[in-house]
């Protein structure tokens, strides 16, 4: 990218032919490329999905803070700061993807921490299970009184009584 000369040149050794600003893209810069600079490149489809001619980019003091963040986002302090970023992001959408913490269910600021603190909990509580033991199988419990009469007298249970499959008799 030539600044002094408004000019950006492709991979492959073509120059733009036109740089524009255009008022609703501000503050970006638009770089136009001929149409037969493109159309027969070898290498389009390895850099464009598209059949435009026109490349977009910050001016230039933008661009410069932008590709100093990303020199700097490559070094080990950098990644340490943001991993625990990462970590807090990443439980802030488990709380509001999750857990319906977008919105409250209480006016009342009191009972909304409440919300919150339980919610919190119940989070907790999540992620402890995860690092637990699997429970062992349980015996499916018998019949009640009331369920055994039924079964004797060949009447169907009610579906939210189907809990253990025992024979009748």
């Amino acid at each position: 990218m030539n600044w002094d000369a408004k000019q950006v040149t492709c991979p492959q050794g073509n120059v733009s032919r036109r740089w524009s600003t255009p008022p609703s893209l501000a503050p970006y810069v638009n770089a136009e490329f001929a149409p037969d600079d493109c159309r027969q490149c070898p290498v389009k489809t390895a850099r464009t999905r598209t059949d435009a001619r026109k490349v977009s980019f910050l001016p230039r003091d933008l661009y410069d803070i932008q590709s100093e963040s990303r020199t700097e986002q490559q070094t080990q302090e950098w990644l340490s700061r943001y991993s625990l970023r990462a970590a807090i992001e990443s439980t802030i959408s488990e709380f509001v993807n999750g857990h319906g913490m977008r919105q409250c269910r209480y006016r009342n600021e009191d009972k909304a921490h409440v919300q919150h603190v339980l919610t919190a909990i119940a989070v907790n509580l999540e992620r402890i299970e995860v690092h637990l033991p699997p429970a062992p199988d349980r015996e499916p419990r018998k019949p009640t009184a009331l369920q055994g009469f039924l079964d004797r007298q060949r009447i169907t249970r009610p579906r939210s009584w189907h809990v253990a499959t025992h024979p009748a008799g």
